[in-house]
């Protein structure tokens, strides 16, 4: 498949962020450690026993059992760029993974003294992992807003979110895969499936329903519930403003509150969002809209995922804007001491 090139966009200066710091001991909730010594982990999956981590610094973390950690090297087609908030992002194992040993990756790289980003297909052989097909690259990206979230649907199909490159117009532009979240159609091809996003970092379903989390500008974070077609706004609206022939938030903290939201799941009617900036789990009632729950503690909260029993999540303290504790960046469960 060809790959499809855009133009380089300009880069926006990286804005520094005050995080509260780890200090888990003082953590409000119960929690396991599972594993330690990840390095700048991004997204998790779980297969039986085993977790395969993306590390933004180019490297799969494989947690055994009993919570020993490898750092299995990933052969990319290009250099990962050292842009901020670049490198080895969204990664999820095929549904058929434990027979074919494929994986959806995305990252960024560097071309020509540029960055930008790319989704392409990976192969798992000898401990470590092989590019083998390139599904989309070229695509725009600034110095920060890469998106970079990929999910596989209850039917098999593979979602992404791509950020607007810090160009906001690019969001509202259906000419260009910025700030949108895309679709992998039968005939291995990304098409869009939404619109008029800025920085979307999570996808999740409950009840075949499709809820995306997105940072705000400055606040106005947002948790979409995202349909086919449909335009959430960015740059014309945001948070809790409305516009006809836009979406609103299904929930927003508002104009007073940053979460930074990233990698969310779903359990028991509950959304569970990872927060950065907001340095917690927090809790969403997916019934009646409110948060019940801010887990806090931590540092900056990445990735949050559910087997089906229980809750896990992973820090990213190490990522140059948190403040390491102890053997970061770490693997929690949740409520098992």
């Amino acid at each position: 498949m060809k790959r499809l090139l855009f133009p380089f966009l300009s880069l926006m200066v990286l804005a520094g962020c005050n995080d509260a710091p780890a200090n888990p001991k003082e953590a409000n909730v119960a929690t396991e450690a599972i594993a330690g010594g990840l390095e700048i982990p991004w997204t998790i999956n779980k297969i039986n026993d085993d977790f395969y981590i993306s590390e933004r610094t180019g490297t799969v973390a494989h947690v055994a059992v009993d919570g020993q950690v490898t750092h299995q090297p990933v052969n990319f087609s290009d250099p990962l760029s050292s842009a901020a908030e670049a490198g080895f992002l969204g990664f999820v194992l095929a549904a058929d993974f434990a027979e074919s040993k494929q994986a959806y990756g995305y990252y960024v790289y560097e071309q020509d003294g540029r960055s930008f980003n790319k989704i392409a297909r990976f192969v798992q052989a000898d401990g470590s992992w092989n590019e083998t097909d390139v599904l989309l690259a070229g695509i725009p990206t600034g110095n920060v807003h890469h998106g970079g979230r990929l999910e596989i649907d209850e039917n098999g199909m593979l979602f992404a979110t791509i950020g607007d490159a810090s160009e906001p117009e690019l969001a509202q532009d259906l000419g260009s895969v910025n700030g949108k979240i895309l679709r992998l159609n039968e005939s291995d091809e990304f098409e869009i499936y939404s619109h008029g996003h800025r920085n979307p970092q999570g996808i999740s379903w409950a009840d075949g329903t499709m809820y995306a989390s997105e940072h705000g500008q400055s606040a106005n974070d947002e948790i979409n519930i995202i349909e086919e077609g449909k335009n959430y706004g960015w740059p014309v609206i945001e948070g809790d403003a409305t516009e006809d022939g836009m979406e609103t938030p299904f929930y927003t903290p508002g104009a007073d509150d940053t979460w930074a939201p990233s990698g969310i799941a779903v359990k028991d009617g509950l959304l569970y969002v990872a927060a950065l900036r907001g340095t917690a789990i927090k809790v969403i009632d997916l019934k009646t809209g409110e948060v019940t729950d801010s887990f806090e503690g931590f540092g900056r909260v990445r990735d949050v995922f559910v087997d089906g029993e229980d809750v896990y999540f992973i820090t990213n303290n190490t990522d140059g804007r948190g403040t390491p504790s102890e053997n970061d960046d770490q693997l929690y469960r949740l409520g098992n001491e």
